[in-house]
């Protein structure tokens, strides 16, 4: 497979513009968000939207993706940042629906400095941003 899924192109679009009007097409109702900051996944359109709009303006700035790999119905983004000086390494697991909206978001990132830096700066942002 070679050409990207539609919910693919989608997510990249988003990212790029750092828009998060861009998730409400792209978000089922019932997205679960699974941040390597927060034990619990976080239910839902609405809180998944805040957690991608605080990280669009944490990460979007160095952010870059480095590997690719998705199917029909699944894909994981290798990405890498710098944030204040720290590198971040990581992958987004994303899974969509036949209607090509996502319903799972996993966000794994290492090292321990950089996932230190990044959740910091995330608290930060996500302090900013109404729900």
């Amino acid at each position: 497979m070679t050409d990207r899924p539609p919910a693919l192109r989608s997510w990249h679009a988003a990212v790029a513009a750092g828009d998060p009007a861009l998730l409400d097409d792209l978000l089922a109702d019932d997205v679960v968000f699974r941040s390597p900051a927060v034990f619990a996944p976080q239910d839902g359109k609405a809180l998944t939207t805040w957690y991608l709009t605080a990280a669009f303006a944490v990460l979007g700035p160095s952010l870059r993706y480095v590997g690719e790999w998705f199917d029909e119905a699944s894909a994981a983004l290798e990405f890498a940042a710098e944030l204040d000086g720290r590198f971040v390494q990581g992958v987004d697991l994303l899974r969509w629906n036949a209607d090509g909206k996502l319903t799972s978001i996993t966000v794994l990132a290492r090292p321990l400095r950089g996932l230190e830096k990044l959740i910091e700066l995330m608290a930060r942002e996500l302090a900013t941003i109404q729900r």
